[in-house]
C-alpha cells in the first residue's frame, strides 16, 4: 500500500498510499493483466464461491495471492451466501471484486462498492477510482450491476440503512486510522447492516501487548484494538479465525508492512526505490500476518 497518499492531513491522510488503495494488492505501476482466454460471461462458474475463486477471468497474478489471502475460506467464514446484499469498503483495483461481483451477479445478489471519496487534490487516487469504474463498465456480464457509493470523511450512507446482509473491511482499517475515520467506518457499516448482519474484517495484525499507534504508521493494528473499535460502534464479536495468519511475520520491517510482498518497498514511501535493497529475507516471510474477524449487528 504505497507510495504516500494524502487525502488531507488536513482531512484524511492515508498512510498506505495510493497503491495501498488497491487493497495491498497490485503495485501502482503494475498494469492490470487480463488472460487472453478470459471469458466475461461468468454465470455458471460463479454460482458458487469456489467457482468464483477459480474463475478464468481472474488474473494469474491475483490467483497467485490466494495462498496468502484464502478468499474462499475467508468468505465462507464471513458467511457470504447466494443472493445476499454485500458492501465492500474501498475495493482498490478490485482484487475481491473479481470474486464477489460475479458470485453475487450469478446468484441474484447485490454488491455495493464504497470507493474512496473523491479528493480534487489527489489525482492519483482519483485515477485509481476511475480505473476501477472502467473495469466494471467493460465487463457488465461478468460483474452485473454493481452499485458504486463512497466512503470518506464527508461521505453519506454506503447503502440504504438496514438493507445489507454483509459488510467487508479488507485490509484498509490502518488507512482509516491514519485519516481519523476508523470510527466512522464502523458506524457506517452498522447503519447499513440488517439486524443480525455480519461485518467481516481482514487486517494486518500487530504484536499483542504493544501500545497501538493510533495512526497505524507501520500498517499493523492490534486485534484487541479492532475489537474495541467494533464494540464501541455497537457490534458484537462473533468469531475469529487464523485462516490468514502468518507466524513468520516478525512485524518489525524497515518500511512497515509494505516491506513484505506484494508491495515490497525498498525505501520510505514517496522516495525512489533502492536498487541494492535485499528483498530475500522479506520475500521468504511472504505476505503479512492477518487477523480475520467476524462481528454481528445485534438483533
Amino acid at each position: 500500500m504505497d507510495p504516500a497518499f494524502s487525502w488531507s492531513r488536513r482531512g484524511l491522510m492515508v498512510a498506505a498510499g495510493a497503491a495501498g488503495l488497491i487493497g495491498c494488492g497490485r503495485k501502482k505501476d503494475e498494469p492490470a493483466k487480463t488472460p487472453a482466454a478470459a471469458k466475461p460471461e461468468a454465470k455458471g462458474g460463479a454460482s458458487t464461491l469456489a467457482g468464483a475463486v477459480a474463475g478464468d477471468w481472474r488474473t494469474p497474478a491475483d490467483k497467485a495471492r490466494d495462498a496468502w489471502r484464502h478468499p474462499a475460506q475467508s468468505l465462507e467464514f464471513w458467511e457470504i451466501k447466494p443472493g445476499q446484499t454485500v458492501v465492500e469498503f474501498w475495493p482498490g483495483a478490485g482484487w475481491y471484486t473479481d470474486i464477489l461481483a460475479p458470485f453475487l451477479a450469478a446468484t441474484d445478489g447485490k454488491l455495493y462498492e464504497a470507493v474512496l471519496e473523491a479528493d480534487p487534490a489527489d489525482p492519483a487516487a482519483a485515477e485509481i477510482v476511475a480505473a476501477y469504474r472502467r473495469r466494471l463498465e467493460d465487463k457488465p456480464k461478468l460483474y452485473g450491476k454493481v452499485e458504486i457509493t463512497t466512503f470518506g470523511r464527508g461521505s453519506g450512507p454506503v447503502a440504504p440503512a438496514g438493507t445489507v446482509d454483509r459488510v467487508l473491511f479488507l485490509r484498509n482499517l490502518h488507512n482509516w486510522m491514519a485519516g481519523g475515520v476508523a470510527e466512522k467506518a464502523f458506524k457506517d457499516a452498522l447503519a447499513a447492516l440488517k439486524p443480525g448482519g455480519i461485518l467481516g474484517v481482514e487486517e494486518h495484525r500487530g504484536e499483542p501487548g504493544r501500545v497501538q499507534d493510533v495512526l497505524a504508521a507501520d500498517g499493523y493494528v492490534q486485534q484487541a484494538y479492532v475489537e474495541e473499535l467494533a464494540k464501541e460502534a455497537g457490534f458484537v464479536l462473533a468469531g475469529s479465525s487464523e485462516i490468514n495468519a502468518n507466524p513468520k511475520d516478525t512485524k518489525d520491517h524497515p518500511f512497515g508492512v509494505w516491506t513484505l510482498p506484494p508491495t515490497r518497498l525498498s525505501a520510505p514511501r514517496g522516495e525512489p526505490a533502492e536498487p541494492d535493497f535485499d528483498h530475500a529475507k522479506y520475500d521468504a516471510i511472504g505476505e503479512s500476518d492477518r487477523m480475520t474477524l467476524k462481528f454481528l449487528k445485534p438483533k
